[in-house]
């Protein structure tokens, strides 16, 4: 056989296992359950905190490497408050942290972590991710929609440690458990985030699929790491998943009464629900005791005229409160399935102009099957989703919170536990992970904590040259990581420096400063398909937490989209990590950034000290949570000289610089001063430390 013929062959073979998901393998270690594994032995046995450092360990003994030292206790506790809360520690927490020189003083700043609510709102950002959360309905007209109450669901969720399996189960079918609560119904919102269009001249039935095509791919990305959306068209060409299957799971997502079509243009999409908030809950529940004292009270005597009038009266005024006060309670976007279940049919390839066989709801095979007592509903697919014999759904879990923190995951493509995707750097190490999960009742509290305090957590992210040439990406994990903040908490770092940033749970979502007419440049001129102008909040408002900031999918936040969050049109796992120009830019000009830098400045001449190098070293500190070294403030130092006499020549540019923004200067701080305190406070926001987790 000559060499072409060779050649060809091989072609042959390899087009045939592309094209045939059945010439593949079912053997993938991602379809077999998760085992837990025992911890190797080590020859460096007094490194390891616990088992996770075990398995990192035998991989870096197996290579011919060793760990880092430990981190500073300073970079510690930057490091554990900004994974945990998304917000740097103040400088009280940090001297309080470094006097506490006993045994658990690491634990005891974890459990002080997870208790505050600030980490409910940092965990619930990635999740809104992969929710494809966002404040409109998206398409060309880019609708305003108020499913705000789920974003809150999800926030409460991270915050009491709902357990995972619960986390999963009611977000799918929260609304098909017996006796379900109105914030289990509100949960499903999960399935509803998806774009919905209010488009003239749409097929309502091509649309309405699209809707439902969207849940089967947003729930096998999210909770499977599955790149099931390829089998839409054909059996899959890696994955033993056949375009039958496919119409299969779609038959459990294809049964809410539902329209592809829009017509209202604005606001939430039926089936939805009237969800009042806690506080409208308890109020109206002290309406409805009222309204049945006064009943009472007519019912056990006899009432004058006179008491009958000033009892009808007050009646009137209840009802009234409760009709104000229903006008402001928020609906949210639910599940409701059919009573008479839809027909689903499975779409042949190249058959567009007819539906194929009826298909019945089931999963993916390799996967495993339903169980008998099963509900043929997308409760059982939440049942099946979260058994303990499910290979993929601990392991996307536990992967996707190393990934948190570590900044890679165990499995580097979050999206695809498939045959195409990464293979896991540490196999053992993501299984023992899996079935920890699961044997912890499904605790993501308990995952992250043990993730956290482990040796491999707390070394050095210093990288040496050697290092550098041999894991510069540190899948081996010789050292920490080190990398780029996410977007929301590059901002709220910035204000909660400064002291601007306003602790203010759950509501409505918010609009922060945003360069003027930047809607009109993507939006519907008719302001009835637009929802029309971005319209600026004032006050508190401005300063809330970026996971609150009101998300138009076609034009995000500009200073957020800027460091990388996505737009939200569909699911996301994984978010790119860039650095660009474009950043400093915004850390540089962008009004939330600028007043940022003045509200710091002022709190650097109120509490830095009196002379310019206390001042210099309390801002550095206070940014970038480490005491500043001699030469760093030195050149702190000579910044704030150079500033002061450019501002004393230019006492215009200098108030021009403290008007920019809503909150008024410090009139007894002189300007001069205060102009080159902002510019030092910029300098130092603009650090890339300051940006960084290190």
């Amino acid at each position: 056989m000559g060499p072409r013929r060779v050649v060809s062959l091989v072609l042959v073979v390899g087009i045939t296992l592309l094209t045939s998901s059945a010439a593949l393998p079912d053997t993938h270690w991602a379809w077999i359950a998760p085992k837990r594994p025992s911890p190797p032995e080590v020859r460096g046995s007094a490194w390891p905190r616990g088992a996770i450092d075990r398995f990192v360990l035998a991989r870096l003994e197996h290579e011919g490497l060793s760990p880092s030292p430990e981190a500073d206790r300073e970079t510690l506790i930057r490091r554990l408050s900004l994974d945990l809360t998304g917000l740097p520690p103040t400088i009280e927490e940090i001297d309080g942290f470094l006097a506490d020189r006993s045994s658990d003083a690491y634990r005891s700043l974890l459990h002080r972590l997870f208790a505050s609510p600030r980490h409910g709102e940092h965990m619930a950002v990635t999740w809104l991710d992969a929710a494809r959360y966002a404040d409109t309905n998206g398409y060309n007209n880019d609708t305003p929609r108020y499913n705000w109450r789920y974003r809150d669901w999800v926030i409460g969720a991270f915050q009491r440690n709902l357990s995972y399996d619960r986390f999963v189960t009611e977000q799918l079918a929260g609304d098909l458990l017996a006796d379900a609560t109105l914030d289990q119904k509100i949960a499903t919102g999960f399935n509803r985030n998806h774009n919905v269009t209010s488009e003239g001249g749409i097929i309502d039935e091509e649309y309405r699929l699209e809707y439902v095509a969207d849940r089967v791919h947003t729930a096998s990305t999210v909770f499977m790491g599955l790149t099931l959306r390829c089998a839409r068209c054909h059996d899959h060409k890696f994955d033993p998943l056949s375009q039958r299957e496919y119409y299969e799971f779609f038959a459990f997502f294809d049964q809410i009464p539902e329209k592809g079509y829009h017509k209202e243009h604005v606001g939430n999409v039926n089936p939805v629900v009237q969800a009042p908030t806690p506080e409208q809950q308890a109020e109206l529940a002290r309406l409805d005791e009222e309204e049945k004292r006064l009943a009472a009270t007519a019912e056990a005597s006899r009432e004058s005229e006179e008491e009958l009038r000033e009892r009808g009266k007050a009646q009137r005024k209840l009802a009234r409160r409760r009709e104000e006060l229903v006008k402001k309670v928020p609906t949210a976007m639910v599940m409701q399935d059919l009573a008479d279940r839809r027909d689903t049919f499975f779409l042949e390839r190249g058959a567009y102009d007819r539906p194929g066989a009826k298909v019945a709801p089931g999963v993916p095979k390799v996967l495993s099957s339903l169980q008998e007592g099963d509900p043929r509903n997308r409760l059982g697919v939440a049942r099946w989703l979260t058994r303990p014999s499910h290979p993929l759904t601990a392991r996307v879990c536990v992967n996707r919170l190393w990934y948190r923190v570590m900044g890679n995951g165990i499995v580097a493509t979050l999206e695809d536990f498939g045959t195409q995707g990464a293979r896991p750097s540490h196999p053992e190490l993501l299984d023992w992970l899996a079935v920890e999960l699961v044997e912890s009742g499904w605790s993501l509290r308990h995952v992250l904590e043990l993730i956290v305090s482990s040796a491999t957590y707390r070394q050095s992210s210093y990288a040496t040259p050697e290092l550098l040439r041999v894991d510069p990406s540190n899948r081996l994990l010789a050292r920490a990581p080190r990398f780029r903040l996410a977007a929301e908490t590059v901002r709220d770092s910035a204000l909660s420096v400064s002291g601007l940033l306003v602790h203010r749970l759950g509501g409505p979502s918010v609009r922060p400063y945003q360069p003027r007419g930047l809607w009109v440049e993507v939006a519907v001129r008719d302001d009835s398909y637009s929802g029309g102008p971005y319209v600026q909040d004032h006050g508190p408002d401005l300063y809330r937490r970026s996971v609150y900031t009101w998300w138009k999918r076609t034009c995000p936040p500009p200073n957020l989209s800027v460091f990388d969050a996505p737009d939200r049109e569909f699911c996301r796992v994984r978010r790119s990590r860039t650095v660009t120009p474009l950043q400093a830019l915004v850390l540089l000009n962008d009004p939330t950034f600028v007043e940022a830098a003045r509200i710091l400045a002022e709190r650097t001449m109120r509490e830095g000290g009196v002379d310019v190098e206390s001042r210099a070293a309390w801002v550095f500190r206070r940014v970038t949570s480490r005491r500043a070294q001699g030469v760093e403030t030195r050149v702190l130092v000579a910044a704030f000289r150079r500033y002061r006499e450019a501002f004393s020549r230019d006492v215009t540019g200098a108030k021009r610089l403290l008007r920019v923004g809503e909150t008024k200067r410090d009139p007894k701080l002189e300007a001069t001063d205060l102009a080159a305190w902002t510019a030092v406070a910029s300098m130092v926001l603009n650090l890339d430390e300051s940006i960084t987790k290190g």
